[in-house]
């Protein structure tokens, strides 16, 4: 059995453009709250905050009613196309919102985006598991992140390149809202074109033994148990995670040097390192066990963010932390997803990709809130070993993890691991 890989990087295109957005949003929203409106980080803690709590109840909803769907574009696909053109108009509005004067129209319109965003995220994560066989899914989630990180990358390449000074001596982010506003439309356009969902899920339902079985009934205890053991362990991990990514930026420029471009190329270091593993990862990753490879990026990423905080004055080492970290959460990331919809009916798939999100998105409700408070209050000396310690408990937990691993037959080389053909 060989995966598509041209067709899993046309499905990726939705995450391609959603992840361009989370990091443009991640990076650039807190420098207006702060350097345009002059937002104190705890408060600005809680309106980062604000795209999780939206999300907690956004993505399991949008992920059942996916499920129910069902229309000539198919299941997942009026959700994405719909969902991106609302966001890409918001996009404008909020690049118009950021001056002086305008905060309520600046947060008028990014309650309302963070709202259309939350409409086609897990409808769009769904698409992949539903038309790749189980023992496939490792492999093609690794090149879903790819693109994923790929989105990220341009967004933090716009963010490098084209942020300009205004004239009232504040950053001009215009022509990075403008950028990942028009990439993300591009993608849709071209996912809606080329992609053929109901085709797709036809064909896949072909390679599934038993397509609809068991949707709506209740697991057996042991394997909700490792259900709810690795759904802690994602909120653990992106609670660390999550602290760092929404943080760094200021405290890149508050701790080691005053340049906001800087700080997006180490975050841009990180992206490559997560794009040079993505693939390598996904084949490991059949050989010897999801399980076994998140315990390793689990471990690797804890000790990087442990040794980032002993990092005094900028330095080129920094970079190389930077591609390690990449590498770190590249494993988690390929196996976590996969783990949680292996568990899953197949007829259930946008109800647990829910799951996943709720338990990601509660941790990251928090961990601003949270990082935020010690940051304003203890220092940015905190943010680090915050971060450590929250993707540490979470190698305890994964230990706990007994289901949701697959282990399909090694290929006989590299190249049969992906299948380009149709």
């Amino acid at each position: 059995m060989k995966l598509n890989t041209r067709r899993t990087l046309l499905i990726g295109l939705a995450f391609f453009s959603i992840c361009a957005f989370w990091q443009m949003y991640d990076h650039i929203i807190p420098l207006i709250l702060r350097d345009t409106f002059g937002v104190g980080d705890s408060v600005s803690g809680w309106i980062m905050a604000a795209d999780n709590i939206l999300a907690l109840f956004l993505l399991p909803l949008f992920g059942r009613l996916s499920d129910r769907t069902n229309t000539p574009l198919g299941k997942r696909m009026p959700y994405i196309v719909g969902g991106t053109a609302c966001s890409a108009l918001l996009i404008g509005v909020l690049a118009r919102a950021d001056a002086p004067g305008r905060f309520p129209l600046f947060i008028t319109a990014l309650g309302l985006l963070l709202v259309s965003m939350g409409t086609y995220r897990s409808p769009a994560v769904a698409l992949m598991p539903d038309v790749t066989p189980k023992p496939l899914r490792s492999k093609a989630n690794a090149i879903i992140n790819l693109m994923g990180a790929l989105g990220g990358i341009y967004a933090l390449g716009a963010i490098s390149l084209l942020v300009r000074a205004g004239a009232d001596g504040r950053n001009d982010y215009g022509l990075v809202f403008f950028s990942v506003a028009a990439l993300m439309v591009v993608s849709i356009v071209a996912l809606a074109v080329v992609v053929r969902e109901n085709k797709l899920r036809r064909e896949n339902a072909d390679t599934e033994p038993e397509p609809e079985q068991g949707k709506g009934e209740k697991l057996p205890p042991e394997m909700m148990r490792s259900l709810v053991f690795i759904l802690v362990s994602v909120a653990l991990w992106f609670m660390g995670y999550n602290a760092v990514t929404t943080a760094y930026s200021r405290y890149y420029t508050a701790m080691w040097d005053n340049s906001v471009a800087g700080a997006a190329n180490c975050m841009m270091i990180a992206m490559g390192g997560a794009v040079l593993s993505y693939i390598p990862v996904g084949i490991i990753s059949s050989k010897i066990g999801r399980r076994r490879m998140i315990l390793i990026g689990v471990a690797t990423l804890a000790v990087c963010f442990a040794l980032a905080g002993l990092v005094k004055t900028f330095n080129l080492a920094v970079y190389a932390l930077f591609v390690i970290i990449g590498f770190a959460w590249a494993a988690i990331n390929v196996n976590s997803y996969p783990m949680v919809v292996e568990i899953s009916h197949s007829g259930d798939v946008g109800k647990y990709t829910g799951y996943y999100y709720t338990f990601s998105m509660a941790a990251q409700v928090l961990t601003p809130i949270v990082s935020g408070w010690l940051l304003e209050h203890v220092g940015y000396q905190t943010l680090f070993p915050y971060a450590a310690g929250m993707v540490a408990a979470s190698f305890v937990t994964m230990l706990f993890v007994k289901h949701g691993d697959n282990r399909p037959g090694a290929a006989k080389n590299l190249l049969e691991h992906y299948d380009v053909e149709e």
